[in-house]
């Protein structure tokens, strides 16, 4: 018989949404997408075979404004066009009863005029990412800004119609939601910057547009997450002062969830080295049971995401050993462990349905985190004390 492991136990959100077990699927770049943001076979492949076992499956991110994508091999949903083939990806997400959320963002400044086909970068301020190359980007008017907001409501429209089960905000990993928080991206003087609630007043508008099309189109309980990055390493950056601010504010707005995006699931602060406490902990603090919490980072082992939910973390997300075995949460179940697969061979991409250009990106951006079977293992701990470059440094 399997243990009784705590993530194992199923989960209702408030809106009634229940999930069958706490494990989720992050959203993870696979970079599979035709070039105009069309699903590809394979990334449907690859989706339907992570999808039945974990209770909860977030999508890679889906760009919502035609200046807001990020990278190239990215979904879009900026278009009607675009719901059939995202109703296939629904689809193939909820295979063997698990809950598909689509992860939506604008890319703001992490962009550039390569990916953006001429075009300039937008964000908060004309305030360039300090990491190489990073472009200068556009201050977007009140009138674009306006505009962004429309854009998310009616990708939550377009979710809705293609049959997700919720969508989540990309709130995290320096994009233009963190933007607009952010002291180093967003210098403005009006109502959009300046002051920490002037600072809130776009991811907080972004909420209600998302919530305003939940409520006119959705036919059913419709989920919508929010993802944040508790710090940034900047000066000025975010600091968690202004994060755990924030978070008060969040757990009270119209969300079901906060998704906490870090390298490593129990990393204390980047920019108090005297706090020990881990901000995940200080987090679920600030919550005090308002709104349920995802924690991610580095976790691989049962034993791993068994310490996550017994510290009454509602869900515990499972990224890279995922990728490296699909059938995780079902090799749990049924008492199984033993056959788990902690390293991944480059023989067996085909398998695990990971293309070229994902295998490209992760050896890229992760390689020493992959566990690349025939090369020198990784330190467990490397993310336990910096910003993982997965976070968007």
């Amino acid at each position: 018989m399997a243990k009784e492991y705590s993530f194992l136990k199923n989960f209702t959100f408030k809106n009634g949404v229940t999930i069958k077990n706490r494990v989720v699927i992050p959203p993870m770049t696979e970079v599979s997408s035709f070039e105009d943001g069309s699903i590809s076979t394979d990334e449907l492949k690859y989706l339907q075979m992570r999808a039945g076992g974990v209770g909860l499956f977030i999508s890679p991110v889906a760009n919502v404004s035609e200046n807001g994508k990020g990278f190239e091999g990215e979904l879009s949903i900026t278009d009607d066009r675009f719901i059939p083939g995202l109703t296939k990806v629904a689809s193939a997400m909820k295979l063997g009863g698990s809950k598909a959320v689509l992860q939506i963002f604008h890319a703001g400044r992490m962009s550039n005029s390569k990916i953006l086909r001429g075009a300039q970068p937008v964000s908060a301020s004309a305030v360039a990412a300090e990491r190489p190359n990073a472009e200068t980007p556009k201050e977007l008017s009140n009138e674009e800004i306006e505009g962004i907001i429309n854009d998310f409501g009616e990708a939550t429209r377009r979710a809705i119609q293609a049959g997700f089960d919720g969508i989540e905000l990309h709130g995290a990993n320096t994009y233009l939601l963190q933007q607009f928080f952010s002291p180093h991206s967003n210098r403005r003087t009006d109502k959009w910057g300046g002051s920490l609630e002037n600072r809130m007043r776009f991811p907080l508008a972004v909420i209600k547009s998302v919530h305003d099309a939940v409520e006119k189109f959705a036919d059913r309980p419709f989920l919508v997450g929010y993802r944040i990055s508790p710090e940034e390493i900047e000066t000025p950056g975010i600091r968690m002062t202004d994060t755990l601010k924030f978070i008060d504010v969040l757990a009270n707005q119209s969300i079901d969830y906060l998704h906490v995006s870090m390298g490593y699931a129990w990393r204390t602060s980047l920019n108090d080295k005297s706090d020990t406490e881990p901000l995940i902990l200080k987090i679920k603090k600030q919550l005090n049971g308002r709104l349920p919490l995802i924690c991610v980072g580095s976790v691989e082992t049962p034993k791993e995401a068994a310490k996550v939910t017994d510290k009454g973390i509602e869900m515990v997300a499972i990224g890279r050993e995922i990728l490296r075995e699909p059938k995780w949460v079902q090799k749990v179940e049924n008492d199984d462990e033993g056959s788990i697969r902690y390293t991944i061979s480059e023989q067996d991409l085909d398998d695990l349905g990971i293309t070229q250009p994902m295998w490209n990106f992760l050896i890229f951006r992760l390689k020493s985190a992959m566990h690349i079977s025939n090369q020198p293992d990784y330190n467990p701990e490397q993310f336990k004390n910096k910003l993982a470059p997965h976070e968007g440094a």
